[in-house]
């Protein structure tokens, strides 16, 4: 096929293409769709160094005591302290003892859904409840937000494998954004099946009903030069698998034609198999219904077509659907995620009808049925040499953004492959998922700048990826406070494990420098500022080496968490009963007002 002259990336140079300069911060604004020559702005070369951290350059090489370079937006230089000359004049970060790594990637997301209960009513149709319209504008309003909780999560750049039309817009505002990774798009899927629920006049999911048709849908989205043509394939008894191999087969050449590779949704092992065969170049989804014989596996090999697991996105849906509590957030979700989109989690079981239960434990029992085979499958591909990228499926039902690319890590690892095997399917092989010849996924001379650094060995444990230190995207280092401040209920939680550990510093760490906490109801402040809040539990902790503070039961409403205690380990008392209702604002405890105790 044809190399393709516009892969349609924002965030990426693009050839023929060329970028309008960032201003303050390096990133880079993509250009209108149709070519056109500009004049570079003079771009900012600030150059930065990295020094003294163990470098893991997604490649497989480790080097102890490295230095990364850093130009403008790319990586001038990176090795040992003793080769890497420091240009002078250059700002150099002491790192020693972190553990630099390339940014992440989530090579299967979907903007156009939020990973709430009511963003997919072809799924479960909530639509009386929370009419599709609101649940689409609230996705739009909170772009900038979701932007933040990639980054945040220390993913530099995302997939999107197919939606709207207004994609494209996404695409171009995430360039245009500081606080937002680099992001790849696809249009409306070209679909087997239709799903007129989620048509409000911009439908990401389109059927074609005819080889022609699907022509004509690859032709229309090729002006805005997507990453992929993205095909759903999705097998029903109403149409014979040939027809819709058929369909898939004309868009795959057409797309071809165009310069345009090609994504397919297959999840049946001989659908993905034939769809391989017509020319698809990535496979977005494990195959679930049965093992892969070794036939499938070199072919797969042989193309060098990327496969895409998605472990964790059929848990998501069996979570929030479950038959009778709803899901509760895990310790990263409630980091990262959403307060909003979680909440809607817990409306499941108020709302759901004995329609909708069916419905949905019917779901339940599909998605969670070819667990064992995709984990099977996933070891096997991996272990033969099959290209494996790390991708979740962000935006369904109980897969949130950025927070779920973590997770799908871990059951990547419990799956069968090494460290080693998933750090590369989040970095370097699932840039190869954004372009043949990527930009990203590698620290590197040449490359873009975008690289984590971390205060813990992903080799030794990948729960470390989420210990950044700093966030370095187009070369710009910012701490993850600064893109994300942490939910409210998760810095709590933080804070409520020093108290627990009578660990001062910690403790104190997480409070305002004007923290004031006050008793009710009379309203007198107790405690003014950190150096008192110090004093105060300095003693607490010394007095009471037993201390220590239990959740009964809370409330989150925005900036405030309410939660209802059991403190034991006081003094001359076996045990006592206190609300404390913390205010938290730009990732810190301001407020603190305590009800009087039992």
């Amino acid at each position: 096929m044809p190399a393709p002259t516009h892969p349609g990336l924002t965030g990426w140079p693009q050839p023929g293409r060329p970028s309008l300069a960032a201003v303050a911060l390096g990133a880079l604004v993509a250009v209108a769709s149709v070519p056109v020559h500009v004049a570079r702005a003079q771009e900012p070369r600030e150059t930065v160094a990295l020094a003294g951290a163990t470098l893991h350059d997604g490649s497989g090489a480790t080097i102890a005591d490295a230095v990364v370079v850093m130009t403008g937006d790319r990586i001038s230089a990176a090795g040992p302290r003793g080769r890497v000359k420091v240009p002078r004049g250059a700002r150099v970060i002491d790192v020693s003892g972190a553990h630099l790594v390339p940014g992440l990637i989530d090579a299967h997301v979907h903007f156009f859904q939020s990973g709430g209960l009511y963003t997919r009513p072809d799924a479960i149709d909530l639509r009386a409840t929370r009419p599709y319209a609101a649940e689409q504008q609230a996705i739009r309003d909170e772009l900038d937000d979701t932007f933040r909780r990639y980054l945040g999560a220390g993913v530099t750049s995302v997939v999107d494998c197919g939606g709207p039309r207004w994609n494209f817009e996404v695409r171009r505002r995430a360039g245009a954004t500081a606080l937002a990774p680099r992001v790849a798009v696809a249009g409306p899927l070209i679909s087997t099946v239709a799903r007129p629920q989620l048509d409000l006049g911009d439908p990401p999911i389109v059927r074609a009903a005819t080889p022609e048709e699907a022509r004509a849908l690859v032709r229309a989205q090729a002006a805005d030069r997507p990453v992929f043509i993205k095909i759903w394939f999705v097998q029903t008894p109403e149409r014979p698998f040939d027809e819709i191999l058929g369909i898939a087969r004309a868009a795959i050449d057409e797309a071809h034609k165009a310069g345009l590779r090609v994504a397919v949704h297959a999840t049946e092992l001989e659908a993905a198999r034939a769809t391989v065969q017509a020319g698809a170049d990535v496979l977005v989804h494990s195959v679930g219904d049965k093992d892969v014989d070794d036939a499938f596996v070199r072919l797969l090999k042989e193309r060098g077509v990327p496969l895409i697991p998605t472990l964790v996105v059929h848990d998501g849906y069996a979570e929030v659907l479950g038959a009778a509590a709803s899901k509760a957030p895990s310790p990263i979700e409630q980091q990262l995620g959403s307060p909003s989109v979680m909440a809607t989690w817990r409306e499941w079981p108020l709302l759901a009808t004995e329609a909708a239960r069916a419905t949905a434990a019917e779901r339940r029992k599909r998605l969670l049925a070819g667990a064992d085979v995709r984990a099977r499958n996933l070891v096997k591909l991996a272990r033969a040499g099959v290209v494996i990228a790390a991708g979740t499926d962000a935006g369904n039902i109980g897969t949130l953004p950025g927070a779920s690319l973590h997770e799908e890590l871990a059951a990547m690892e419990r799956a069968g492959l090494t460290r080693a095997e998933v750090l590369r399917a989040a970095t370097a092989d699932a840039a190869r998922v954004i372009a043949p010849r990527p930009e990203v996924g590698t620290i590197a001379p040449g490359k873009l700048a975008d690289l984590l650094v971390l205060d813990g060995d992903p080799r030794a444990d990948l729960a470390n990826l989420r210990r950044a230190r700093l966030i370095v995207r187009g070369g710009v280092a910012r701490a993850p406070g600064d893109i994300l401040p942490p939910n409210p209920a998760w810095l709590v939680d933080r804070q409520l494990e020093a108290y627990n550990a009578r660990d001062l510093e910690r403790f104190v760490a997480f409070y305002a420098d004007d923290v004031v906490i006050t008793d009710l109801p009379g309203g007198a402040a107790r405690i003014t500022g950190k150096a008192a809040l110090r004093e105060v539990y300095g003693k607490r902790f010394a007095g009471a080496p037993a201390l220590h503070a239990a959740i009964e039961q809370r409330t989150v409403s925005g900036e405030f968490v309410i939660d209802h205690e059991l403190v034991t380990g006081v003094p001359e008392r076996p045990y006592l009963r206190a609300v404390a209702i913390s205010q938290v604002q730009a990732g810190l405890i301001r407020r603190v007002w305590f009800l009087p105790k039992e």
